[in-house]
Order: structure tokens, then sequence, then C-alpha cells
């Protein structure tokens, strides 16, 4: 059973990091379920009060998460359609076989959203460098704090090594 366990908990560490980058998987979260397993098993020891700071980081960065790509479009002169349009381009950026789609993706729809919006073309390219750039800074945090859960789960399973394997 703490195999079982111990590999669910370990999927959800990577789906976590997955999530970071994906608009559809909240990845603190997901990593943080992951920390919630760990704690579920009788064989490790995993202090309530991380298990609690945890939690609040990875729903903080989960808010944030909404807030950082408005504020980012909105410092640049973007609406929601360039919102809109970031991440519609996340996801066929992440489809598309060209390398760099995940970059390029999120803005290339920022633009076409803007343009679709009726934004003049150079109003567009600031708005899709903002919300741009907003997409970036948000999946970095997602991804930094998605990688101190998998350091603590890494650290946690070594400590217990003995008693899983």
């Amino acid at each position: 059973m703490d195999i079982l366990l111990f590999s669910i908990a370990a999927c959800l560490m990577v789906l976590g990091i997955i999530g970071s980058f994906l608009p559809v998987l909240p990845g603190p979260i997901t990593s943080w379920v992951g920390l919630l397993v760990l704690y579920l098993m009788p064989k490790i020891e995993v202090r309530l009060g991380t298990l609690i700071i945890t939690l609040i980081v990875a729903i903080l960065i989960w808010i944030l998460d909404y807030i950082i790509p408005a504020l980012g479009t909105k410092k640049f002169g973007g609406t929601k359609a360039g919102m809109i349009g970031t991440t519609i381009g996340l996801i066929v950026g992440l489809l598309a076989p060209i390398p760099g789609g995940i970059l390029i993706g999120p803005f290339l729809g920022a633009f076409i959203g803007e343009l679709i919006n009726k934004a003049d073309s150079k109003t567009a390219l600031k708005a899709a460098f903002g919300s741009f750039l907003g997409f970036l800074t948000s999946a970095f945090i997602k991804f930094v704090v998605a990688v101190i859960y998998l350091g603590l789960f890494i650290s946690i399973i070594w400590d217990h090594k003995s008693d899983l394997f």
C-alpha cells in the first residue's frame, strides 16, 4: 500500500511541475496534493505545520496566477481578448511540433487576440508583449514553487527511505 501511495504522490509531484506551464492544471496545488498523500502515509512523518504552510503558499500562488498575467496585459495596454489569446496560443504552442512553441504560442495568441479586438498593430504588439511577460512571470513563479515542493518531497522520502524500500 505504501508503494502505491508513494507512486501516486510522485506522479502528483511531476504533474505539479507540468502544471506550472499548463493553464488547465494548477501546478503548486497539484504538488501540494502529493505532499498530502505523503502526510496520509502511516510510515512517513510530515509535520502538520509544513502541510498547512505549503497549502497557504499553493493557494496564494493559485490566486496570483490569475492576477499576474492580467496585470502584465493591463500594464501594457492589453484587453481581455489578449489574455484569452495568450491562453489559446499557449495550448496551440504546446501541441505544435515546432521548437519554442510554448514561448511563441502565447505571444502570437495575445497579438492575434488584440488584433481581433480591433487594436492597431502597434498597440496589439505592445499588449501581446505585456500578456506574454505576465504569462512567463506567472509560469516561473509556479515552476519555482512546484520544484521547491518536489525538493521537500524528495527530502521527506529520503529521510524515510528505510521505511519504504
